[in-house]
């Protein structure tokens, strides 16, 4: 009896133990995800999803219906999530977080923003969801991409393309923001604290035409005191160039040049050296 008893002891260990064993076990998944933040200017989009292979299958017109709402990836469909709001395909899209969808075809792909986020597959899509739906042109590309890609591409202060690349088939899309007022409105509150940024505020004024006399005004004073400083001198060249002020130019790039060589610094003295042949 007791050793019926120690041996069902025994066995119900056993079995605890492969099962503990098993579950304690990790397989790779066959998607793996991926979560992207891209900054656009002082904001960023953030964007989750997952990656599919092609694993030697016809991925669009097989894999991929045409004509259909596709997840766009595997598994979950994926998130973009915006911290302000942004512009697609000339349609405002507030900040907040949305699923995409796209519908591939053979011609232009429809791409769908939907309200509802949480979602496997597109099995229960709901075309009532959607906040926004547009048209975007694909590219047949000479080399095969494996894995499925989004990615965020041509991207500028003012705003990226969001690109999707899989098989031969790019489909992209451009994100566009503009925070001039909200940028300018925190360079005037900055410019009555104690610490000015001059020098930032001088560089984001001329990269975006904005009052090229205050930028000038701006630089100036950043480079008061900045004897080692041959990056300043070579900003402040462009922007009196810019201004107008061709001698100011050609003095100011001379004395980065000075400085760039006192320090070793090649990059400057070529940049400085760039200028001033522009100012001449």
């Amino acid at each position: 009896m007791k050793k019926t008893v120690l041996s069902l002891i025994f066995a119900g260990v056993l079995l605890f133990s492969t099962q503990e064993s098993q579950a304690q076990a990790k397989f790779p998944p066959a998607s793996s995800t991926t979560k992207i933040e891209q900054g656009i200017g002082i904001k960023k989009v953030t964007l989750v999803y997952q990656r599919p292979n092609i694993n030697n299958r016809k991925v669009f017109g097989n894999l991929v219906p045409y004509d259909q709402v596709w997840r766009t990836g595997a598994n979950g469909i994926p998130s973009l999530t915006f911290e302000e709001d942004v512009t697609i395909a000339g349609n405002t899209v507030p900040a907040g977080t949305y699923g995409l969808f796209t519908i591939p075809t053979k011609g232009d792909w429809t791409i769908i923003l939907s309200k509802n986020v949480e979602q496997w597959g597109a099995y229960q899509y709901n075309q009532n969801e959607d906040f926004l739906r547009f048209q975007a042109k694909q590219k047949k590309l000479k080399d095969k991409a494996e894995t499925f890609t989004i990615a965020f591409e041509n991207v500028t202060p003012t705003g990226a393309d969001l690109t999707l690349v899989w098989e031969n088939t790019k489909v992209s899309f451009p994100i566009t923001v503009d925070q001039s007022k909200e940028i300018i409105a925190g360079i005037e509150k900055a410019m009555k604290g104690e610490k000015k940024p001059y020098f930032a505020a001088a560089q984001y004024y001329y990269n975006n035409n904005l009052d090229i006399n205050k930028a000038a005004e701006w630089v100036t004073e950043a480079d008061k005191g900045n004897t080692k400083a041959p990056h300043i001198k070579y900003w402040k060249a462009r922007i009196l160039l810019k201004a107008g002020d061709q001698a100011g130019a050609v003095k100011t790039a001379t004395e980065g040049i000075e400085m760039a060589k006192a320090g070793n610094n090649e990059e400057y003295v070529k940049l400085n050296t760039q200028v001033l042949k522009e100012a001449k």
